[in-house]
């Protein structure tokens, strides 16, 4: 009796036994752990999803309908939430607080890739006097909670007069305020060979040309993760520009969004619903567009060169 080894399936298949039957067993039982999987992780994706699809869906409902049907398709759709919410209770619309957040968000994010990546190659690549002791302040920072620096800060920034400005939400993202993101680029330039870069210096090239050339190309992935997760967060910070923004004009959809619940009157929560989902609307976009680069870079983390 012969025996030979199915390659495909790693058994073992006797002379006697035909393989087909085998193959179809095998199938079977891929096909049924295949449809388990894929069940189980809808399941769980639509209950994780439910609160967004009912966001959306309860945006097109009147102030009544919300509370009125539980379902989260509205009976008769209307666009009032979004036309009167969009107008707001002041002077100016959502556009206006749109395209504050727009210059909010702009300047952060390429101030962050740009001081981040600066500060994050000096420590992976050079050695220099107290490095190990900027370093581990570096790393202290991520130990204290935000709301520790919040009265220095402020204070600091009552002082030179920046106050009801985009400054003080601008200028810590441009000097590498934020240690996280150093942190994290470093971890990607040690997984980075070396090589390339002595290369390019044997080849004449300077310390800037070698990082702007060779070294961000390559940190690319990383610098987009960066700017990714700086873009969420500034879209969801609330704290920040609530500290420092008092002039209505100068509000982000985050705090504008404050505006549409009024203490005093029942609160229409079809606007606020439909103004969260506009909200909502560009992170999910660019975070589905860059999501390829996003895990690319987290991926890229873990990989030692």
């Amino acid at each position: 009796m012969t025996s030979s080894v199915d390659f495909n399936t790693g058994r073992v298949v006797r002379g006697d036994e035909p393989a087909t039957a085998i193959d179809i067993k095998l199938r079977r039982r891929r096909l049924v752990s295949s449809v388990l999987r894929y069940s189980v992780l809808t399941i769980v994706g639509l209950v994780m999803l439910y609160p967004l699809i009912w966001l959306i869906g309860a945006s097109f409902k009147t102030n009544a309908e919300i509370f009125a049907s539980p379902s989260f398709w509205p009976d008769q759709p209307t666009l009032s939430g979004y036309i009167n919410g969009w107008e707001t209770s002041t002077p100016y619309t959502f556009a206006r607080f749109f395209w504050n957040t727009f210059l909010i968000i702009t300047p952060k994010v390429i101030g962050t890739a740009i001081s981040c990546t600066l500060v994050a190659y000096g420590f992976a690549r050079f050695d220099f006097p107290g490095k190990k002791i900027l370093f581990a302040t570096v790393i202290a920072t991520l130990l204290l909670p935000n709301v520790v620096t919040r009265i220095p800060q402020y204070l600091l920034f009552r002082d030179i007069g920046w106050l009801d400005s985009f400054l003080p939400l601008w200028v810590p993202s441009a000097v590498a305020g934020d240690a996280f993101f150093v942190f994290m680029l470093i971890q990607f330039l040690r997984a980075i060979p070396r090589d390339m870069e002595e290369a390019a210096r044997v080849d004449g090239a300077n310390t800037l040309q070698t990082l702007v050339y060779i070294v961000v190309p390559l940190l690319m992935p990383a610098i987009i993760s960066v700017c990714l997760f700086q873009f969420m967060w500034t879209m969801n910070d609330f704290l920040g520009p609530l500290i420092y923004i008092s002039s209505v004009e100068n509000y982000p959809v985050s705090l504008a969004l404050k505006l549409s619940i009024d203490t005093t009157e029942a609160f229409d929560w079809n606007q606020i619903l439909a103004m969260s989902v506009l909200t909502l609307a560009p992170s999910l976009v660019v975070f589905f567009i860059a999501q390829k680069y996003f895990i690319e870079g987290i991926s890229t983390g873990g990989v030692k060169g």
